[in-house]
């Protein structure tokens, strides 16, 4: 089974903050990794407000958007989402941004992980809970 990451918990990989050892855990456990080609902005995006909060470095931030590539086995296009997305947005009510993530899960079969409870709860109500799961403490 493959584990869609979305920037939540991609942030966490390198910066430490809460929820960062269990990120760190899903690295080592060999399954492949899949995300939609938005977590490369949105992970960009965060490492910039961290930068400007003074939590990472110039370099640090640098760091992440280089390396974030690599830990995935497909990035998928967000143009082959997209439809889905946008159902699921409109069914969520809920930014077309996180139904890229829902979207992504459902093509690739795999298992949502993010640290957005919000994201977690809507999935469940339409049906999608048995796509999600949430990083959180003790999970590996």
């Amino acid at each position: 089974m493959s584990l869609i990451i979305d920037a939540s918990v991609a942030v966490k990989w390198f910066v430490r903050e809460d929820g960062h050892e269990e990120a760190l855990r899903l690295l080592v456990r060999g399954e492949e990794m899949h995300a939609p080609d938005l977590i490369l902005g949105e992970a960009a995006n965060a490492a910039w407000k961290k930068h400007r909060r003074g939590e990472v470095t110039h370099g640090q931030a640098e760091a992440l958007a280089a390396a974030l590539p690599h830990y995935f086995a497909r990035i998928w296009p967000s143009r082959e989402l997209i439809d889905r997305a946008l159902r699921l947005a409109l069914d969520l009510d809920h930014p077309v941004y996180d139904g890229l993530y829902l979207a992504c899960a459902e093509a690739a079969g795999g298992t949502l992980v993010s640290a957005d409870a919000r994201l977690l709860d809507l999935a469940a109500k339409v049906g999608l809970g048995g796509r999600v799961r949430p990083l959180g403490p003790g999970r590996p």
